[in-house]
């Protein structure tokens, strides 16, 4: 829900050039305009009444309707504003996929899985580039469990908005839970490339540990473990054999050995990835971009770069701003395809 804040702004401009001064409808519109400003300052108690004022003077407002239910839910009322949602589909604007995905957020926070599913599915049928539905989906199906849906509304969230910190989060999250070992270590490199230093790149990076040391999720009860295909069976050894290889060396510090880690198994799985079949995103976007990184001098600012909070990483940093700028330089130059 993050992206509320943005919208927001989105839904006041609209509602600034839609403003007629007529006989009844412009006063609706003022009163929605100051009403969206009081849900931009946290009071929602106030918009609500706001809102209500505009509607009794055009029942039918659409940003009347959407942005009572908004504060609504804000205030934990949210399946009061169900009706008022209902009543903005109807009017088919250009936002329908804005109503239904908040409509989604609703029966999302209160636990009807089933009925958000359907408001998200709605909403991306309306706008089939409405980033925030695809996310919003993946994540009702992350809860549900069902990793291998949320993996694909993940990766379609990611097309839509490759810069979206969550959706690649939660890409590789779900991989995780699927033991797709691969795919969720270059997932957690990528989403700590636009989310460096935070307290979930920290979780991240203490993810990625886990799977250099060959840890997987522990399977849920009442889950049934996931199924390992031989490519990713394939993927999974490669960093196994990548790991063990970089043990056989000496490294100066903890960052090195990461590097060399890291190195041999994008060296290892860009290849491999290469001569599977299926998953083209994993393959072009992943594989293909870490083992362009593998080849650039880039690396030990890179392992650096994904633990920051480390004191010894923080130094480094601050002592090579070149290094640094390089591989920035190189993220920035370099493309990534799908």
């Amino acid at each position: 829900m993050k992206f509320l804040p943005y919208f927001l702004f989105y839904f006041l401009i609209n509602i600034t050039c839609s403003v007629t001064f007529g006989q009844g409808t412009g006063d609706a519109q003022l009163l929605v305009q100051q009403a969206v400003q009081l849900n931009k300052d946290g009071k929602y108690a106030d918009a609500i009444v706001t809102y209500k004022q505009a509607l009794k003077i055009d029942s039918n407002n659409f940003y009347a309707n959407y942005g009572i239910a908004f504060s609504l839910l804000q205030s934990d009322k949210g399946k009061e504003g169900i009706p008022y949602l209902e009543k903005a589909i109807k009017a088919n604007t250009s936002l329908t996929a804005e109503v239904d995905d908040l409509l989604g957020n609703i029966y999302d926070k209160y636990h009807e899985p089933a009925k958000a599913i359907e408001a998200y599915k709605a909403g991306i049928k309306a706008d089939p580039k409405y980033q925030h539905a695809y996310y919003n989906l993946g994540l009702v199906y992350f809860k549900d469990k069902n990793y291998a849906e949320a993996e694909k509304q993940a990766i379609e969230a990611i097309k839509l908005d490759p810069k979206n910190a969550n959706s690649q989060r939660m890409y590789a999250l779900v991989c995780f839970h699927q033991n797709k070992r691969a795919a969720a270590l270059l997932g957690f490199c990528s989403f700590i490339l636009l989310e460096p230093n935070t307290a979930r790149s920290a979780e991240a990076f203490g993810n990625m540990q886990h799977i250099l040391q060959g840890g997987t999720l522990k399977i849920e009860p009442g889950t049934a473990p996931p199924v390992i295909d031989a490519n990713t069976n394939a993927l999974n050894q490669a960093i196994t054999t990548a790991v063990a290889d970089a043990g056989k060396e000496k490294h100066a510090s903890a960052a090195d050995l990461l590097a060399t880690q890291l190195k041999n198994i994008f060296n290892a799985i860009g290849p491999l990835a290469e001569k599977q079949s299926g998953n083209d995103f994993f393959k072009t976007y992943l594989a293909a971009y870490f083992y362009k990184l593998a080849q650039s001098p880039n690396m030990p600012a890179f392992a650096r770069m994904l633990n920051q909070a480390n004191p010894e990483n923080a130094k480094w940093i601050a002592d090579h701003p070149q290094f640094m700028n390089d591989l920035y330089a190189w993220v920035k130059g370099t493309e990534r395809g799908f």
